[in-house]
C-alpha cells in the first residue's frame, strides 16, 4: 500500500471516530449538529477516480449510519447518511468544473487554500458541505411540516461544520516563509 493511499485510510479512521465519539454528542438542542465526517470527500486528490470517490463515500456513511448516534433522532436510520455523502460525492466534479480558477487542476494537488486561493476553497465547502447537510437533513426530517426547523438545522449545522473544516484547514496549511 502506498504511502498516500496509507494516509488516506488513516483520515478515514480518524474521520470516522472523531464523528462517532465526539461530535455525535454534540448539539444545542438539536438545532447544531455538526459533521466533520464530510471532510474526507472534501480532500481526496483531483485525480480520485469517480468510481473509488462514490465508494469511498458511501462506506464513510455507512460507518457513520451504523453507529450509535448520540443525539436522539439523528441518524437513527440507516441510509441517511449514506444518501447525503455518496450525493456530495457524485457532486463533486460538477462542482469542481463549475467553480475552475485555471482551467485544470494540477496533478498531485488537493483542494485546498495551499494550492487555491481562500475564496475558491470557500465556495468549494460551502457548495458540497451544503449539497450534503441540505439533503441530509431533509431526508432524515422527510417532512415539509417543520420546514423552518429543518432549515435552522441545516444553517446551524452547516455554519458549524464550516468552522471545523476551516479550523483543519488553517492546521493542514503552512504558510511559506520567506
Amino acid at each position: 500500500m502506498s504511502n498516500r493511499a496509507l494516509k488516506y485510510l488513516v483520515y478515514f479512521i480518524a474521520l470516522v471516530l472523531v464523528q462517532v465519539l465526539i461530535l455525535n454528542n454534540v448539539q444545542l438542542s438539536g438545532y447544531l449538529n455538526p459533521y466533520v465526517y464530510v471532510l474526507f470527500i472534501l480532500i481526496l486528490p483531483f485525480e480520485t477516480p469517480g468510481w473509488l470517490l462514490l465508494i469511498s463515500a458511501f462506506l464513510m456513511g455507512l460507518f457513520i449510519d451504523v453507529f450509535p448516534q448520540g443525539i436522539p433522532g439523528v441518524g437513527s436510520t440507516l441510509g441517511v447518511h449514506i444518501t447525503a455523502t455518496v450525493l456530495m460525492a457524485f457532486m463533486r466534479p460538477y462542482v469542481l468544473n463549475w467553480i475552475n480558477p485555471r482551467g485544470e487542476y494540477e496533478l498531485g494537488t488537493v483542494p485546498g487554500s495551499k494550492d487555491y486561493d481562500f475564496g475558491w476553497y470557500f465556495l468549494y465547502v460551502l457548495i458540497l458541505v451544503g449539497i450534503h447537510h441540505f439533503v441530509l437533513f431533509f431526508i432524515e426530517d422527510f417532512s415539509l411540516w417543520h420546514f423552518f426547523h429543518t432549515f435552522l438545522r441545516f444553517i446551524l449545522s452547516l455554519f458549524f461544520t464550516m468552522i471545523l473544516v476551516f479550523i483543519w484547514e488553517g492546521f493542514r496549511y503552512k504558510p511559506r516563509i520567506n
